[in-house]
């Protein structure tokens, strides 16, 4: 049996890599949920919508969206195994503008994520001295980032933080290179039990500071008539989609790493809930250190409660300056935040490593180079200066509500309705997992996640046309903003046109029959077609359970196909189709047996 617990050789001379096992898989992606947003942005929108009652919404929002979201991504990377462009392509070549789609956010992504971790590093060091003094929101904004007063583009560079998100990328490089086994699985096999750790120990340091009850009080005491508020289901429904890491092609990478027979349904599970049980563990820390400073300040906790930026480089570090230890937990609060960039950051910009690799036919180093080297040099130029805050703001806001969303709108719209994967997809979730998915999760995954992503990009929309953008210039939010989203959707249909490089044949093979849709696909079904140059390289049976692609790939009998630009001999060709076909036969025969 070929076995593809390490590494697969792929036919363009390139090493399909894989994760040693399903555990340094299950880290790795609770590693990319579990990252500044369940930190700094789940306590607040808790807080502001019902407190206890919030959690209501909030798991219905886990259960009927967030994990049916997460299996669909694991089915579309593990049947097709490979990038978001490489697994859509090969679903569907009219798909692969999709992959590139969600490959570009990453990119935009990646460049601005970087410098929140420069931030987070330098203001562990800070806790040590509590370099911010007396007044932690004008250090932050005129000291520290020295905030232009002009939103525009400029170079002023901020040299201190420069150097910081420097070394943020040098460390993203050498684990990048390190591989998917010893780097990316490795590092987070070690960096999330740490996490968890630090976190629970800083948790259980602020519930000893006085008026952590009242911060308790004010997260959890429930507002049941916020459960009529449409908006407050919104945004139960918002906070799981942006948290877990779906719609934007990592969740489809990293399930490509997955060996063949791996528990799908059973891993989303586990990396659902274990994200929404760090979510509110974060609260508990969060909010007992709020109902510190709101009793140390004499306040309630509401004239002290933020979220974002303003909660973990303003609020936390006033607290640290006046509560017992501070120091000890300034050191865990903001290294835990760096470890959480960090681990997300991996994710984000493996999926762009992924991307380029299949498309260009290269080695990882190479492609690693190819990709972080320039994402290092733009967001070393954009971001560590006195207007990057600004770009930062925007730049964040713009690819999230109308770059994320929409692209996970329409791949799962195309899915579901264009192209009806689902079922395909579904069985092949049942074919490897021990939890069977049926006509339920079709239905949460094709009909009430759209509804739930449409909402959320009209309202979205309609909002910021009406209202503008944080008072920022039209000017600005039209180049950094619309600009910014339009443009990703026209260069990822461009990528799609581009061609595969001749070093790999990986466009044109895949592992799993692409799906065909009886009315977009009945002049291909009609002759007998396939989608792409060759032949579907193995077998299915639409019966439940039963997908012989995996039963190919561990037998070794995927069919093997020569480049369609390679040219044949003269006097060869019959000969070499009729060997073809003995592969194809001998191939069927095995799989269905």
């Amino acid at each position: 049996m070929r076995s593809l617990m390490s590494t697969e050789k792929a036919r363009g001379g390139a090493a399909k890599e894989a994760f040693s096992g399903r555990t340094m898989f299950i880290f790795a992606a609770i590693g990319s949920a579990v990252g500044l947003g369940n930190i700094w942005r789940f306590p607040y929108v808790a807080f502001d919508n019902g407190g206890g009652a919030f959690i209501i919404p909030y798991l219905v929002a886990l259960l009927t969206a967030g994990i049916p979201l997460l299996m669909l991504d694991y089915a579309v990377g593990h049947r097709y195994r490979g990038s978001a462009p490489l697994s859509f392509r090969r679903l569907h070549p009219k798909l692969e503008t999709i992959g590139w789609w969600q490959l570009s956010i990453c990119v935009v992504i990646a460049i601005y994520y970087a410098l929140i971790i420069g931030w987070a590093m330098q203001y562990t060091v800070f806790s040590f001295s509590k370099a911010w003094g007396d007044d932690p929101s004008s250090f932050f904004m005129k000291d520290y980032m020295k905030v232009s007063d002009t939103v525009t583009i400029g170079f002023d560079f901020i040299w201190p933080v420069f150097i910081a998100t420097a070394i943020a990328w040098l460390v993203l490089l050498v684990v990048l290179m390190m591989g998917v086994q010893n780097g990316i699985g490795k590092l987070n096999v070690v960096l999330i039990p740490l996490l968890v750790v630090m976190f629970l120990i800083m948790v259980g340091m602020a519930l000893t500071l006085p008026g952590a009850a009242a911060g308790l009080d004010a997260l959890f005491t429930p507002s049941w008539s916020a459960l009529g508020d449409s908006s407050v289901w919104v945004a139960a429904y918002g906070q799981i989609f942006f948290s877990l890491s779906v719609g934007f092609g990592i969740m489809v990478t990293y399930a490509s790493y997955l060996k063949p027979r791996s528990d799908l349904s059973g891993s989303a599970l586990v990396v659902g809930f274990a994200n929404s049980s760090f979510e509110i563990l974060a609260g508990i820390g969060v909010f007992a250190a709020l109902g510190f400073m709101a009793t140390a300040s004499g306040t309630q906790v509401a004239d002290v409660a933020t979220s974002g930026i303003g909660l973990a480089f303003i609020a936390f570090p006033a607290i640290i300056s006046q509560a017992p230890f501070g120091t000890l937990i300034g050191v865990l609060f903001f290294g835990a935040l760096a470890f959480a960039g960090f681990t997300s950051l991996i994710s984000i910009v493996e999926v762009i490593v992924a991307g380029v690799r299949d498309k260009l036919g290269l080695s990882r180093p190479a492609a690693v180079a190819l990709v972080v080297l320039p994402l290092a040099a733009v967001s070393l130029l954009f971001f560590p200066t006195t207007t990057g805050l600004n770009l930062l703001d925007v730049v964040d806001a713009f690819v999230n509500n109308f770059g994320i969303v929409a692209a996970a709108l329409m791949s799962v719209l195309l899915l579901t309705s264009g192209f009806t994967a689902l079922p395909t997809l579904r069985d092949h979730i049942n074919s490897v997992s021990s939890f069977k998915l049926g006509r339920t999760w079709m239905i949460m995954a094709g009909g009430v996640t759209p509804v739930i992503l449409g909402y959320i990009l009209i309202d979205q929309l309609t909002q910021t046309v009406a209202e503008g953008y944080n008072d920022m210039p039209q000017w600005f939010v039209n180049v950094f903003g619309w600009g910014m989203a339009v443009g990703l959707i026209v260069i990822s249909y461009l990528l799609s046109k581009l061609p595969w490089s001749r070093r790999t044949s990986e466009a044109f093979t895949s592992p799993a029959p692409s799906v065909q849709d009886a009315y977009l696909d009945r002049k291909a079904l009609a002759e007998q077609r396939s989608l792409t140059h060759y032949p579907d390289t193995a077998g299915r049976t639409a019966a439940l359970d039963q997908d012989f692609s995996l039963r190919a790939i561990d037998r070794g009998t995927v069919v093997q196909r020569t480049m369609p630009w390679s040219r044949t001999p003269a006097g060869d060709g019959a000969a070499q189709q009729t060997a073809s076909a003995g592969t194809a036969t001998r191939t069927s025969e095995g799989e269905l047996s």
